[in-house]
């Protein structure tokens, strides 16, 4: 079994998977599609970059018939959703949020999970910017311009199920990843969704998403985030991350593609599935390392 190998955002229009405020600032108005990927209580707030759009991962960009949040909508969804939105397959686009690197790499990689590859996160995100002198504008209720003419292509393997997950698991070649805080995976702190097992996914690693962020919400350095990712999954290179809700799961895939990983998945469902009561099996305690 292996993931996928992504393709290098290099060829595609931006320098690399993330890029920095004052490469965005100095390409504003030149055909750049920026979207803000905000979440929660973060979504909607009063400041925005300007132009930017909505990438709405709590509406029209999760399927809603899934009995979990955040899953990834089909092919046909995710292309009338980018079209209303205004993309095109040629587009350039970065995402944002309002916390820093959070749900933008959520939104990065759908995006690529669907064969759009001119794609980047915006590195400290809304406040980077702010801190950069760059202007912003406000919210509009939503987006009202041009259709855009953008079509998915999924490639399979980006996104994967529990059975996909499961088989991980059980391959001495390959390391499942959970972004989760650690009382969280050793399941002594409270799940924040209703329902839900305390724990984690045995044979699982821990490595909480804030510890690949360095000063002031940006990404760490590669080798900072080679090392992060090494110390937990050791000499396996084929990586599947997951955590609450399928969001920070992607902080992780974020930081091991800056770090040159390329066999990576995300696992949609994440704990919002795994620990929902079944079969499937739970552990507690630990730390997950090798």
């Amino acid at each position: 079994m292996s993931a996928p190998t992504p393709p290098e955002s290099s060829l595609s229009g931006v320098p690399g998977p993330v890029v920095g405020a004052d490469w965005v600032a100095g390409r504003l108005g030149a055909g750049l599609v920026l979207f803000d990927a905000s979440v929660g209580s973060k979504r909607g707030g009063a400041a925005r970059l300007p132009g930017a759009r909505p990438f709405d991962l709590d509406g029209e960009l999760s399927d809603h018939s899934s009995p979990v949040p955040h899953t990834m909508p089909g092919a046909e969804r995710f292309t009338e959703a980018l079209r209303a939105l205004g993309v095109s397959d040629t587009d350039t686009v970065v995402v944002y949020d309002a916390q820093g690197v959070y749900s933008s790499a959520r939104a990065w990689w759908m995006l690529r999970a669907m064969g759009f590859d001119r794609v980047a996160v915006l590195d400290g995100g809304l406040p980077a910017w702010a801190a950069a002198g760059h202007p912003v504008e406000a919210v509009p209720a939503a987006y009202d311009g041009p259709r855009g003419t953008f079509t998915a292509r999924p490639r399979p393997g980006l996104i994967v199920d529990a059975d996909t997950v499961a088989e991980a698991l059980a391959d001495p070649g390959a390391a499942v990843l959970d972004a989760r805080t650690r009382e969280r995976y050793a399941g002594i702190a409270p799940e924040p969704r209703p329902g839900l097992r305390g724990g984690h996914m045995p044979g699982s690693v821990n490595l909480p998403f804030g510890e690949l962020l360095g000063d002031e919400g940006h990404l760490a350095p590669p080798d900072a985030l080679r090392k992060a990712l090494k110390a937990v999954a050791g000499d396996r290179e084929r990586l599947y991350f997951s955590c609450g809700s399928g969001v920070t799961a992607c902080v992780l895939a974020l930081g091991a593609t800056v770090a040159g990983y390329r066999e990576l998945a995300v696992y949609d469902g994440s704990w919002s599935e795994w620990g929902l009561p079944s079969e499937r099996p739970v552990a507690t305690g630990g730390s997950g390392s090798p």
